[in-house]
Protein backbone atom coordinates (compact mmCIF):
# COMPACT_ATOMS: atom_id res chain seq x y z
CA UNK A 1 0.00 0.00 0.00
CA UNK A 2 1.23 3.07 -0.89
CA UNK A 3 2.32 5.61 2.33
CA UNK A 4 -0.51 8.18 2.97
CA UNK A 5 1.73 9.32 5.87
CA UNK A 6 2.09 13.03 5.73
CA UNK A 7 6.29 13.93 6.03
CA UNK A 8 5.60 15.81 9.58
CA UNK A 9 4.03 12.89 10.98
CA UNK A 10 6.54 10.47 10.39
CA UNK A 11 7.42 10.14 14.24
CA UNK A 12 3.76 9.71 15.40
CA UNK A 13 3.19 6.79 16.49
CA UNK A 14 -0.48 6.85 15.52
CA UNK A 15 0.34 8.06 12.00
CA UNK A 16 2.55 4.80 11.90
CA UNK A 17 0.09 2.66 13.62
CA UNK A 18 -2.61 3.53 10.94
CA UNK A 19 -0.02 2.74 8.33
CA UNK A 20 0.65 -0.69 8.90
CA UNK A 21 -3.49 -1.53 9.87
CA UNK A 22 -5.82 1.67 8.87
CA UNK A 23 -7.14 -0.25 5.65
CA UNK A 24 -10.22 -2.05 6.11
CA UNK A 25 -9.47 -5.13 5.35
CA UNK A 26 -6.36 -5.54 7.47
CA UNK A 27 -7.90 -4.90 10.51
CA UNK A 28 -10.94 -7.54 9.43
CA UNK A 29 -8.07 -10.05 8.57
CA UNK A 30 -6.59 -9.32 11.97
CA UNK A 31 -9.72 -10.04 13.46
CA UNK A 32 -10.42 -13.71 11.95
CA UNK A 33 -6.93 -14.31 12.98
CA UNK A 34 -7.33 -13.26 16.64
CA UNK A 35 -10.42 -15.97 16.15
CA UNK A 36 -8.31 -18.92 14.93
CA UNK A 37 -8.04 -18.26 11.06
CA UNK A 38 -4.99 -19.50 9.62
CA UNK A 39 -5.62 -20.39 5.69
CA UNK A 40 -6.24 -18.46 3.07
CA UNK A 41 -9.91 -20.45 2.39
CA UNK A 42 -10.79 -19.50 5.77
CA UNK A 43 -10.06 -15.62 5.27
CA UNK A 44 -11.82 -16.08 1.72
CA UNK A 45 -14.86 -17.21 2.89
CA UNK A 46 -15.73 -15.47 6.07
CA UNK A 47 -14.81 -12.20 4.51
CA UNK A 48 -16.01 -12.83 0.70
CA UNK A 49 -13.06 -11.21 -0.19
CA UNK A 50 -11.39 -11.58 -3.73
CA UNK A 51 -8.00 -13.68 -4.23
CA UNK A 52 -5.90 -10.46 -5.57
CA UNK A 53 -7.27 -8.60 -2.57
CA UNK A 54 -6.59 -11.43 0.40
CA UNK A 55 -3.25 -12.00 -1.58
CA UNK A 56 -2.21 -8.25 -1.08
CA UNK A 57 -2.92 -7.89 2.00
CA UNK A 58 -1.81 -11.03 3.48
CA UNK A 59 1.53 -10.31 1.80
CA UNK A 60 1.53 -6.34 3.37
CA UNK A 61 0.85 -8.26 7.10
CA UNK A 62 4.03 -10.85 6.55
CA UNK A 63 5.83 -7.93 5.10
CA UNK A 64 4.41 -5.64 8.23
CA UNK A 65 5.58 -8.54 10.85
CA UNK A 66 2.03 -8.82 11.88
CA UNK A 67 1.62 -12.29 10.30
CA UNK A 68 4.16 -15.21 9.84
CA UNK A 69 3.58 -17.18 6.48
CA UNK A 70 4.22 -21.02 7.32
CA UNK A 71 4.06 -24.30 5.25
CA UNK A 72 1.49 -26.31 6.48
CA UNK A 73 1.48 -28.99 3.85
CA UNK A 74 4.40 -30.28 1.29
CA UNK A 75 2.67 -31.66 -1.55
CA UNK A 76 1.36 -29.31 -2.94
CA UNK A 77 2.82 -26.65 -1.16
CA UNK A 78 0.11 -24.40 0.81
CA UNK A 79 0.47 -22.31 3.56
CA UNK A 80 -1.13 -20.74 6.69
CA UNK A 81 -0.84 -17.42 8.21
CA UNK A 82 -0.43 -17.52 11.59
CA UNK A 83 -0.20 -14.24 14.35
CA UNK A 84 3.30 -13.23 15.06
CA UNK A 85 3.58 -11.34 18.62
CA UNK A 86 3.76 -7.90 17.30
CA UNK A 87 0.55 -9.01 15.49
CA UNK A 88 -1.45 -10.74 18.79
CA UNK A 89 -0.26 -7.33 20.18
CA UNK A 90 -2.59 -5.42 18.05
CA UNK A 91 -5.90 -7.82 20.04
CA UNK A 92 -6.15 -4.86 22.54
CA UNK A 93 -6.28 -2.43 20.01
CA UNK A 94 -9.23 -4.45 17.78
CA UNK A 95 -11.30 -5.60 21.10
CA UNK A 96 -11.07 -1.41 21.81
CA UNK A 97 -11.99 -0.79 18.01
CA UNK A 98 -15.61 -3.26 18.58
CA UNK A 99 -16.64 -1.66 22.33
CA UNK A 100 -16.47 1.20 20.93
CA UNK A 101 -18.74 0.38 17.65
CA UNK A 102 -20.80 -1.21 19.90
CA UNK A 103 -21.07 1.53 22.57
CA UNK A 104 -23.32 2.97 19.85
CA UNK A 105 -25.53 0.64 19.30
CA UNK A 106 -28.02 -0.89 21.39
CA UNK A 107 -27.52 -4.40 23.01
CA UNK A 108 -30.20 -6.16 20.28
CA UNK A 109 -28.40 -4.41 16.91
CA UNK A 110 -24.94 -5.74 18.15
CA UNK A 111 -24.06 -8.63 16.07
CA UNK A 112 -20.89 -9.39 18.48
CA UNK A 113 -19.73 -8.60 21.54
CA UNK A 114 -16.72 -10.16 23.68
CA UNK A 115 -17.45 -12.10 26.19
CA UNK A 116 -15.59 -14.02 29.35
CA UNK A 117 -15.14 -17.35 27.88
CA UNK A 118 -15.58 -19.58 31.17
CA UNK A 119 -18.66 -17.50 32.60
CA UNK A 120 -20.32 -16.20 29.07
CA UNK A 121 -21.15 -12.97 30.52
CA UNK A 122 -20.57 -9.59 28.72
CA UNK A 123 -17.18 -7.68 28.90
CA UNK A 124 -16.92 -3.92 29.52
CA UNK A 125 -13.42 -3.43 27.37
CA UNK A 126 -11.82 -0.24 28.64
CA UNK A 127 -8.38 1.38 28.14
CA UNK A 128 -6.67 1.91 31.21
CA UNK A 129 -2.78 2.80 32.82
CA UNK A 130 -1.37 -0.42 33.54
CA UNK A 131 0.27 1.26 36.72
CA UNK A 132 -2.59 2.44 38.35
CA UNK A 133 -5.67 1.17 36.60
CA UNK A 134 -7.37 4.56 35.99
CA UNK A 135 -8.94 4.79 32.47
CA UNK A 136 -7.54 6.81 29.80
CA UNK A 137 -10.28 8.23 27.92
CA UNK A 138 -10.07 11.35 30.10
CA UNK A 139 -8.83 13.72 28.06
CA UNK A 140 -8.08 16.22 31.08
CA UNK A 141 -6.63 13.83 33.17
CA UNK A 142 -4.07 12.01 30.29
CA UNK A 143 -2.52 14.10 27.52
CA UNK A 144 0.13 13.22 24.82
CA UNK A 145 3.83 15.24 25.29
CA UNK A 146 6.45 15.06 23.18
CA UNK A 147 8.47 12.07 23.75
CA UNK A 148 12.69 11.43 24.34
CA UNK A 149 12.82 11.03 20.47
CA UNK A 150 10.75 13.69 19.37
CA UNK A 151 11.84 15.99 16.28
CA UNK A 152 11.89 20.11 17.15
CA UNK A 153 8.69 20.06 15.49
CA UNK A 154 6.89 18.10 17.86
CA UNK A 155 8.19 19.41 20.78
CA UNK A 156 6.72 22.92 19.55
CA UNK A 157 3.61 21.43 19.22
CA UNK A 158 3.38 20.00 22.36
CA UNK A 159 4.81 22.74 24.08
CA UNK A 160 1.94 25.16 22.30
CA UNK A 161 -0.85 22.51 23.64
CA UNK A 162 0.55 22.61 26.93
CA UNK A 163 0.52 26.65 27.16
CA UNK A 164 -3.27 26.17 25.77
CA UNK A 165 -4.12 23.92 28.51
CA UNK A 166 -5.96 25.12 31.83
CA UNK A 167 -4.01 24.46 35.16
CA UNK A 168 -4.89 20.99 36.42
CA UNK A 169 -7.10 20.51 39.13
CA UNK A 170 -5.36 19.11 42.37
CA UNK A 171 -8.48 17.09 43.46
CA UNK A 172 -9.04 15.55 40.67
CA UNK A 173 -6.29 13.09 41.50
CA UNK A 174 -8.09 11.71 44.46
Amino acid sequence: MASRIRLEDRECPLSTTVQHVGEWWTLLILHDAFDGYTRFDQFQQSLNISTSMLTTRLKTLVADGLLERRPYQTNPVRHEYVLTERGRSLRPVVVALAAWGNQHLAPEERAMILVDARTGEEAEPVVVDARTGRSLDDSEMYVFTAGPAASEAMRARYTELERRRPEPDPSASE
